[in-house]
């Protein structure tokens, strides 16, 4: 979930659950959950027939919470330390797979995870608790390099005026804390309308996605996921803002040789086997009453896949439209 999509301190609703269980019913057998967070989806699935859920989270904050609740499914639930991208290595021969992309609510309300740039606590923003922060990218990366981030990943137009206020400033001040880097942020753009993202919105965001390596993790997670599943298990996965949605898109055209020709003059190849059928033929968003139960919801878009008995193929980065950051690419 982005930042402005979170209510501070509101209870976690798991976002297009409902779209999400019905495009996968009936529910059955043996799932992965690579994005437990606090469980929402991993409930959801045990509720609608699931025999067993694997829940898989980095942040070690998401089992500790999970305690009170997760006794109650006994070995029907198993909560697997881990990042989405090795599920394969966690389990085979997978019913399904369910992947909600982002930050949780439960990391956005933690003022010292650092993600919000709402409430000051340090510059932090690592999911796995472990590695360099977003405070270590700030201050140790060039302007350059900075700008590509908030461009490519944040998509934030204003990345170089950005970028050169946060270079002057931690020359006189080490930037630590989410809401000096906010006001630097606020500094360079300008006052937001009524209805508007806040300023910080995409540098938070570009951040965030670059400290916990997420759309290469994403592009490894499809693979993986291809690899894990079963002939005619499910590929659900929930995105939240433009380049995420992109990538699962174009896994999932490619993968059900729905690409078509570049060139229209070249000769025709042999159609490969495609790998998944299409379940969603369009993005799935929420409805009126989604919307009106949970705000957040309003940027998510739901993808759903079945897997073939196709043998895994190769696929790039760029074919999926992965950001490739370049020194001097922001603007």
């Amino acid at each position: 979930m982005t930042q402005d999509q979170t209510a501070a301190n509101g209870p976690h609703i798991p976002v297009l659950l409902r779209p999400l269980l019905k495009a996968v019913a009936p529910v059955s057998g043996r799932w992965l959950d690579g994005t437990f967070g606090a469980g929402g989806y991993t409930r959801g699935l045990l509720e609608a027939g699931a025999e067993q859920v694997i829940g898989v989270d980095r942040d070690p904050l998401a089992f500790e919470l999970a305690k009170p609740w997760a006794g109650e499914y006994g070995d029907r639930l198993i909560l697997q330390p881990g990042v989405f991208s090795r599920m394969d290595e966690y389990a085979q021969d997978l019913d399904g797979v369910v992947l909600d992309l982002g930050v949780s609510s439960m990391q956005l309300d933690l003022a010292e995870r650092g993600f919000s740039f709402m409430k000051d606590g340090p510059l932090d923003m690592r999911m796995s608790q472990s590695g360099p922060s977003a405070a270590d990218l700030i201050a140790e990366l060039s302007e350059a390099q900075i700008a590509d981030i908030l461009f490519h990943y944040g998509e934030e137009r204003a990345s170089r005026r950005i970028a050169k206020a946060i270079v002057r400033e931690r020359t006189a001040e080490p930037i630590t804390t989410t809401l000096r880097l906010a006001k630097i942020i606020e500094s360079c753009l300008p006052r937001p309308k009524p209805g508007q993202s806040h300023p910080a919105t995409r540098s938070f965001q570009g951040l965030r996605i670059a400290v916990n390596a997420e759309y290469e993790e994403l592009f490894e997670g499809l693979l993986a996921a291809e690899r894990a599943l079963k002939p005619g298990g499910l590929l659900a996965v929930v995105t939240f803002h433009s380049v995420e949605d992109r990538m699962v898109k174009r896994f999932f055209q490619h993968r059900a040789g729905k690409t078509g020709r570049a060139n229209r003059y070249a000769p025709e190849q042999a159609e490969a086997p495609a790998q998944f059928e299409l379940v969603t033929r369009k993005a799935v968003g929420p409805d009126d009453q989604e919307l009106a139960e949970n705000p957040r919801s309003r940027s998510a878009r739901l993808r759903v896949g079945r897997r073939t008995a196709a043998a895994p193929g190769p696929i790039s980065a760029k074919e999926l439209g992965m950001p490739q950051l370049k020194k001097g690419n922001g603007r």
